[in-house]
């Protein structure tokens, strides 16, 4: 570096005079110190900034700037310390050798803030650039300090003149890590933490330029003369340049923090934007949960209410007609007891698709819930609803594979119009589902038009409802009728069955097809059932103690109280409360009840039978019953229904059904009640076949308890007066006349329309 006028030594040259009071201002020294620790932290600042903006031009301008603070910072350091540097002899400095140590610490630092720029540094990277930067440090310094014009001649020590190199290198490095590291976070603690990364960076640049100058001596030539220095400016120069460059620094770093607050407030902005674009798809999703159902993509019952305010609206303004259809699937439940609900739903959807199928683009379909569906229509006529439920019940029959199965579903229907069967919604829906419940009534499969008298019939049903519930909590209104049941083998009454009346205080003496339908619908019947044992146990107790003490008192339990696991229990607190013998009690179970659930039912029946409580099936024939379950269920009695008996003699199917029934119960060993019995010719026929017990209006019609002990007893009487009524009639195919019973109120001849059951 001969050209430059820098030489190296390796000791003292033996001519010439060496300078050796050189000293340093102390203010201009920390005054390049501070320089260095602003560009420092301003080009932090850009390093931090690079990170955070996408756009390349963006990007460009902040690798510019920051190229500038750390050159111009650096290249002020070097600058104001020289001027900082008294020698005693005249200096000045080179111009153009100035400038080119400031354009060759620009390349250093841009260079340094394209190595930062990159998103994938690795430890070699770093390593390279900091030594291109580290060697572009010390190419500034030492161009600078050839810059420096005197009498003298500068030499420098080379283990001094490395280590500068060496020094600038490793500040090089520290401050890519810093500045790479400090390209992330926030807060309080990030700003302390980057204000000491600065003072660093600031401290190893200042190191580099002063073991540079530890390096160098300065010898004046024997031929050279000695000029002593001159007033010069170098604190006005120093405080210039050092002013230049903490306003490039402070605009950065004000730069920076005006751009990181508005990157901030754009990234807010963007966060808001990104939030009301999820809260736009969240309203949308919860319109599409809150108006749709899931499991069919129909409309559910809060879309359909609104849709159907907005027709009737219309249609009100126009008076035209609007259709209300209610579906249900029938027996839908036994798909998801048998096969589960999974394949339920599936059904669901498969049935969804054939109601879109058979209806128009303009119809509403929706989804009510369950096996719900409802569909609105305008139309002209209502015949134009009849045609449109007919297609839909005619679709449903085509065939549907599910679960390995091959079924047909059915569906019941239900239709109210606008604007006869009423102008609100809730009056239109609350009708077309009257007319659906008219169409299960009916035997489902069928479609019903909304009719007053659905109304009316549903007015009654509710307020015998609110009646009966009343009733059953304040005893009041409800009474136990009682009809004999004959043994044929003793010829005495053996049995009474317990039938419920209700005594309303408007329509008179309820019969139980009045009331039994309503409780069973609303959980009333094992309350109701309940209260008919714990009664007629009273009331037998209470003939047990006028002489009565060989009857038994059958009560009827339905299949709902047939459920309840405390059933057993309820029996045995009954007899207690009651005083009765457990044999004195005979429950009467229909056929149906029991092969509900057969396997907790015979359970059930075993816990009540070891109480000492007989058992009977009732109405035998008319179910579904299995002879398998039948000699598996703990019973005593089988009861003949009525429908069997009411056409003997004339059917001779009924008699052979009644006898086959006759034989097979007694196969089983169980006992044969027959009820329905009307006629003397029913009577002949059950006696020759071997019937056990008889039962019905021939010899008794229910009545209460205060009636019945006169009745008992002229039915056990022997004589042969009573006996002799039966005897001309035993090979005759006629009634019995009604004036051979005129003493006898209990008979009446055209009783058999009349059901003697509950």
């Amino acid at each position: 570096m001969e050209w430059l006028g820098l030489q190296m030594l390796s000791e003292l040259p033996s001519t010439g005079q060496i300078i050796l009071e050189c000293n340093y201002n102390p203010y201009l020294v920390v005054l390049a110190l501070l320089v260095a620790g602003a560009g420092s932290f301003a080009t932090l600042s850009m390093a931090e900034r690079l990170n955070h903006v996408e756009e390349p031009v963006a990007q460009r301008q902040w690798r510019l700037l920051g190229a500038c603070c750390l050159a111009g910072s650096v290249w002020a350091l070097h600058f104001i310390s020289m001027l900082a540097f008294q020698a005693p002899i005249e200096v000045h400095y080179d111009f153009a050798l100035t400038g080119l140590s400031l354009v060759i610490m620009l390349f250093a630092g841009w260079l340094a803030m394209n190595t930062l720029g990159r998103r994938d540094l690795r430890p070699r990277h770093f390593v390279q650039a900091a030594t291109c930067i580290g060697l572009g440090i010390a190419a500034m310094h030492y161009i600078g300090m050839a810059a420096m014009r005197s009498n003298a001649q500068q030499f420098y020590r080379p283990d001094m003149f490395v280590a500068s190199i060496a020094i600038a290198i490793s500040a090089s490095l520290l401050a890519l890590i810093l500045a790479r590291y400090f390209r992330y976070g926030s807060g309080t603690l990030h700003q302390l933490l980057k204000y000491a990364a600065s003072l660093l960076m600031a401290g190893g640049i200042f190191a580099t330029h002063f073991t540079g100058m530890w390096a160098m001596t300065l010898i004046i030539p024997p031929e050279a003369t000695m000029a002593l220095p001159a007033a010069d400016n170098s604190l006005q120069l120093s405080l210039t340049i050092a002013l230049i460059t903490l306003l490039i620094s402070a605009s950065s770093i004000s730069a920076a923090m005006s751009d990181q607050k508005l990157q901030s407030k754009e990234h807010d902005l963007r966060r808001v934007n990104v939030l009301l674009s999820q809260l736009d798809q969240a309203r949308v999703s919860l319109q599409q949960a809150a108006h749709y159902d899931a499991l069919t993509n129909l409309i559910n019952r809060r879309g359909f209410n609104q849709v159907f305010a907005e027709r009737l609206a219309e249609q009100a303004t126009s008076e035209g007609m609007l259709a209300v259809m209610f579906l249900d699937i029938d027996h839908f439940k036994r798909i998801n007891d048998s096969l589960g609900h999974d394949a339920g739903d599936e059904l669901l959807k498969v049935i969804a698709g054939y109601i879109k199928a058979a209806t128009r683009s303009q119809d509403v379909v929706s989804r009510f819930g369950g096996d719900e569906f409802c569909i609105l229509i305008a139309l002209n006529t209502r015949d134009e609803a009849r045609h449109l439920a007919q297609r839909i019940m005619q679709k449903m029959k085509e065939p549907i594979d599910l679960a390995g199965r091959r079924m047909v579903m059915t569906t019941s229907i239900g239709i109210s119009i606008f604007p006869d069967d009423g102008r609100t919604c809730e009056e239109l829906l609350k009708n077309a589902d009257l007319a659906l419940y008219q169409s299960k009534d009916s035997g489902r499969n069928s479609l019903n038009f909304f009719n007053s008298g659905l109304k009316t019939r549903a007015t009654l049903e509710l307020q015998l409802e609110e009646e009966l519930r009343v009733a059953l909590l304040e005893e009041r209104g409800l009474r136990i009728h009682y009809q004999p049941i004959f043994d044929l083998h003793t010829g005495q009454v053996a049995k009474l069955e317990a039938l419920v009346r209700w005594q309303h205080p408007q329509h008179g003496l309820l019969s139980p097809d009045r009331f039994i339908g309503i409780a069973e619908a609303n959980g009333l019947i094992t309350d109701l059932d309940l209260w008919v044992l714990r009664h007629a146990c009273q009331d037998l107790a209470q003939l047990n103690r006028h002489g009565y003490g060989g009857l038994k008192v059958t009560v009827n339990c339905s299949a709902l109280t047939l459920g309840c696991e405390e059933l057993a229990r309820d029996v045995a607190d009954a007899l207690q409360q009651a005083g009765l013998a457990a044999h004195q009690l005979e429950l009467e179970v229909t056929e149906n009840a029991l092969m509900g659930n057969i396997h907790s039912t015979i359970s059930l029946l075993k816990d009540i039978r070891a109480l000492g409580v007989s058992l009977s099936i009732d109405d035998f024939g008319t179910g579904y019953s299995s002879l398998a379950y039948l000699k598996r269920l703990p019973l005593d009695t089988l009861k003949i229904d009525r429908s069997f008996i009411q056409d003997v003699p004339r059917s001779r199917q009924d008699m052979e059904i009644v006898q086959a029934i006759i034989i097979m119960a007694h196969t089983l060993h169980l006992q044969v009640i027959t009820e329905g019995v009307e006629t003397m010719e029913q009577y002949q026929f059950l006696a020759q076949q071997g019937c056990d017990f008889v039962q019905g209006y021939l010899l008794s019609r229910p009545v209460p308890l205060g009636e019945l002990r006169p009745i008992l007893s002229r039915l056990d009487q022997r004589d042969e007066s009573f006996l002799a009524c039966f005897t001309p009639y035993v090979d005759t195919n006629q009634s019995v006349s009604p004036d051979l019973f005129a003493n006898n109120p209990d008979y009446h001849a055209g009783a058999s329309a009349v059901r003697p059951g509950r």
